[in-house]
């Protein structure tokens, strides 16, 4: 089995590159060689490699930005999202998706279920909306992920960038009144490797079905709740005087504006992921514990 990846050197591309070696033949390409803001440029790539899976894992997830270049925005996460699906269905390969809880707009009292209605509240979240909506009318055999909060032991992220301002100032300030759950690459990787082989086994039965699924850790957390554990954890881990910070301070959304609204409610129901699957999947507690152990092994290595 030949897979296509998209987005090598992003925090999900990354981790895909060791989760799915183990089951098939892995063409990891980056923006060089598959650069989705020239989304016709994407169809010979596909025809040269004739994989049996594509995964994209880029995208334009810079959420802040996509308020003043939708466009672009557009452009990466719908349009060239439209193309490689249509490639996948022209090779009968299956693709697979992801997308995020930015499709929805937050203002649900509970978890959000597949099919909640979506109400995307920025650019970005409009952008992925749109993507989605590309998969699936493109048809084939396809399956798109929406994930949360994402970050990872390399890149830029929250957590990393947490460690890094506990490091430099004696107090963070930290918003407490959104809610969602941290998910690590490493997890979804994982998780897309184990998924993507059943899928093939259901696509050689014909018995697959398509379809959009949620897929986060376990629980949910505020900011500043991702925030107090990762710096806790840091302060017991690394060398004395390694965190400067000693406080945390809980903020509301309204003390930290930005360009693109975010939702208050981020969190997602897996219970179809997990039926579907068999799926089990780390709590967001026991996920940043491994990311934040390989982090701290490497900092007391120099």
């Amino acid at each position: 089995m030949k897979i296509l990846v998209t987005g090598r050197n992003g925090q999900v591309g990354w981790e895909l590159q060791r989760s799915l070696s183990v089951i098939g033949e892995v063409v990891a390409v980056d923006r060089n060689v598959a650069d989705l803001s020239s989304p016709a440029a994407l169809r010979p790539l596909v025809t040269r490699i004739r994989p049996d899976v594509i995964v994209n894992a880029a995208a334009y997830t810079m959420v802040d930005k996509a308020e003043q270049d939708e466009t672009l925005a557009h452009t990466v996460n719908a349009d060239a999202v439209a193309v490689l699906a249509e490639e996948a269905r022209a090779a009968g390969a299956l693709f697979v998706h992801y997308s995020t809880e930015y499709v929805f707009d937050g203002a649900k009292g509970g978890a959000y279920v597949e099919s909640d209605a979506t109400n995307p509240l920025n650019a970005y979240g409009r952008s992925k909306l749109a993507g989605e909506q590309a998969v699936q009318a493109v048809g084939g055999d396809w399956l798109v992920f929406r994930t949360s909060w994402v970050y990872g032991g390399r890149g830029k992220n929250f957590l990393r960038t947490m460690l890094r301002l506990a490091a430099e100032r004696d107090t963070l300030s930290v918003v407490a009144d959104q809610s969602g759950a941290p998910t690590s690459a490493r997890m979804i990787a994982d998780a897309t490797a184990h998924i993507v082989r059943q899928a093939q086994r259901e696509r050689a039965a014909r018995g697959f079905e398509s379809g959009i699924f949620h897929l986060t850790a376990g629980g949910d957390t505020t900011w500043h709740g991702f925030a107090s554990k990762i710096i806790d954890d840091a302060r017991t881990a690394l060398p004395a005087g390694a965190i400067k910070a000693h406080s945390i301070e809980a903020i509301p959304t309204s003390a930290y504006p930005t360009p693109a609204r975010r939702p208050a409610n981020s969190v997602l129901d897996n219970t179809k992921v997990e039926r579907r699957f068999g799926l089990a999947r780390p709590s967001w507690q026991s996920a940043a514990d491994c990311i934040l152990g390989e982090i701290f092994e490497r900092a007391a290595a120099g």
